[in-house]
């Protein structure tokens, strides 16, 4: 069942989606940085769509594309404040990119959050103003 959630979906009078429908947060619910930008994007009037990608994990591929989207290195991205991080030894250098990114498939709580997608960009939504350079 596809868990993601569409906010304020519009069309322009040829049917096809406008540019505001492209973006697409991908976040865990609970988290607190999450809420924050579900809040600024709908006080901002922004048409969004949400993934929780624990309901929907983010697969390699989609994860190495926003990664790319983002123009930073897999590493950057890992949550160093985690449990996990510290049991599986991410601290040390020599993981791969490939590697790093396949341990936060497996482990979603690797990833920091919210990731904002839009068309070929993609941010790191936190601190939240960072998405104003999408809309």
């Amino acid at each position: 069942m596809n868990q993601s959630t569409k906010y304020k979906a519009q069309r322009t009078t040829d049917g096809r989606e406008s540019m505001k429908d492209q973006i697409v947060v991908y976040e865990k619910p609970t988290c607190t940085k999450c809420r924050e930008m579900d809040r600024f994007l709908r006080e901002s009037g922004v048409d969004f769509s949400k993934v929780n990608y624990y309901l929907e994990p983010l697969g390699k591929k989609k994860l190495t594309e926003l990664i790319a989207k983002m123009k930073i290195k897999p590493r950057d991205l890992l949550r160093k404040s985690e449990p996990v991080y510290r049991e599986l030894g991410l601290a040390k250098a020599e993981f791969t990119d490939d590697e790093i990114i396949s341990l936060m498939v497996k482990h979603p709580d690797l990833i920091q959050r919210p990731i904002v997608e839009r068309g070929s960009k993609a941010i790191l939504g936190r601190p939240t103003e960072n998405v104003k350079e999408l809309l």
